[in-house]
């Protein structure tokens, strides 16, 4: 049962703050911190006004931890996001500002307005926990997490992530629309104040450790692997699929698997944690051609086949 393991009340408990602000959206905010203790990062994709920015906020708002948002634009500089030397003349030297990356929670909002200049001074940092920076490699600290927001409709002034980048994100996910009791209790809601200013940290640095620890602890048999190196595979053999998932979308699946196996108190990997995985991890991974595209199929569509094309062990 979770409340018999530490790690897993904790993420239960985080999971529950989060929900006081970011309503009918339980499974959303569950991979969000399975993600968070697989040490990946996360790119919200959704329309305006679905609570994408409040969703990364109320987690930040949830653990003790620093946090700095970065508004990208057409006319950010990479300086902008890692910071830069001045020179002091008192002391004849140079002094680094630290930019707003070095921080433990970084909300990179609407990252698909800034140019791919910018957009690549976060690709070390992402992929290593560090930067380089005027010849210099800093380390970004143990706990640094990305979440990333962009609107998938609005294309004007906006340039694409692309292909690498967008394979750093460990999950792409969507919050939708409330429905209409969801939307109703969300007013109310907010008539009351804002729930925001009322959540209170439930955790930190250590607890994230180590839940991070437990996670690794968690057991995948090697059954699983094989399903998941089938299922990453058969991305790439799959028609209209012009670039597959690679290897680190394997590792991706295997270490979100176990950590919403944690999420749920087990201390094993079962084929439906994997299953659970499967769209948010390899969805934003695939190139489609353009016949299959403008067929009206997408990206999450051609992983649901994947997932019915391959035998899950029994």
């Amino acid at each position: 049962m979770p409340d018999q393991n530490p790690s897993a009340a904790f993420l239960a408990e985080l999971a529950a703050n989060i929900s006081r602000v970011i309503r009918g959206k339980e499974e959303e905010v569950r991979l969000l911190i399975a993600a968070l203790v697989s040490g990946g990062h996360v790119l919200i994709e959704d329309y305006p006004g679905t609570g994408k920015t409040t969703l990364a906020k109320a987690l930040a708002a949830s653990l003790d931890a620093a946090f700095q948002r970065i508004q990208f634009t057409p006319d950010l500089l990479p300086t902008d996001i890692l910071g830069v030397s001045t020179y002091q003349r008192e002391q004849g030297t140079f002094l680094f500002h630290p930019g707003p990356i070095f921080t433990q929670v970084l909300l990179a909002d609407e990252i698909n307005r800034a140019s791919p200049r910018t957009q690549s001074a976060l690709l070390e940092a992402m992929a290593e926990g560090q930067v380089s920076v005027e010849g210099e490699t800093r380390a970004l600290g143990a706990l640094f997490f990305v979440i990333a927001t962009q609107n998938p409709v609005e294309l004007q002034g906006t340039y694409p992530l692309p292909e690498a980048q967008m394979d750093r994100f460990l999950i792409r996910i969507g919050l939708g629309y409330l429905d209409s009791d969801e939307e109703v209790a969300m007013m109310k809601a907010r008539s009351e104040g804002d729930p925001m200013r009322e959540l209170r940290s439930v955790g930190g640095v250590d607890e994230i450790r180590d839940a991070r620890e437990a996670a690794e602890q968690v057991r995948v048999s090697d059954e699983l692997l094989y399903y998941i190196a089938a299922l990453v595979k058969a991305t790439r053999n799959h028609p209209g699929v012009l670039l597959g998932a690679g290897p680190r979308a394997s590792l991706a699946l295997r270490n979100l698997a176990r950590a919403l196996a944690l999420f749920d108190g087990m201390a094993f990997v079962t084929p439906d944690h994997v299953r659970q995985a499967l769209t948010p991890v390899l969805a934003h991974r695939l190139v489609l051609d353009n016949e299959v595209r403008f067929s009206g199929k997408d990206a999450a569509g051609l992983v649901l086949e994947v997932a019915g094309e391959v035998e899950p062990p029994r």
